[in-house]
């Protein structure tokens, strides 16, 4: 782990000290589980793998573009 400072107004810091009293929990896992919680109901678009660049040079079309990558993979899932 990362070891991080937050700095939290007091009215935060009381109901913070008063959750992880009542439920056992640390503060820390406390705020790790509310950072957690924000960032999976994100609405921020994740970032998926990047596809693998071509350049050919030249100017492809979308349907030749199309079968450059179909090639790819093929040939990928070949060496596996």
């Amino acid at each position: 782990m990362i070891k991080t400072s937050v700095y939290l107004p007091e009215e935060l810091e009381v109901r913070l000290d008063a959750e992880a009293a009542a439920t056992g929990v640390s503060k820390a896992e406390l705020i790790r589980r509310g950072i957690a919680m924000l960032l999976e109901h994100s609405t921020r678009p994740r970032q998926g793998n990047a596809l693998p660049v071509f350049n050919s040079g030249r100017t492809m079309t979308a349907e030749a573009m199309d079968d450059a990558l179909y090639e790819h993979i093929k040939e990928r899932s070949a060496r596996r």
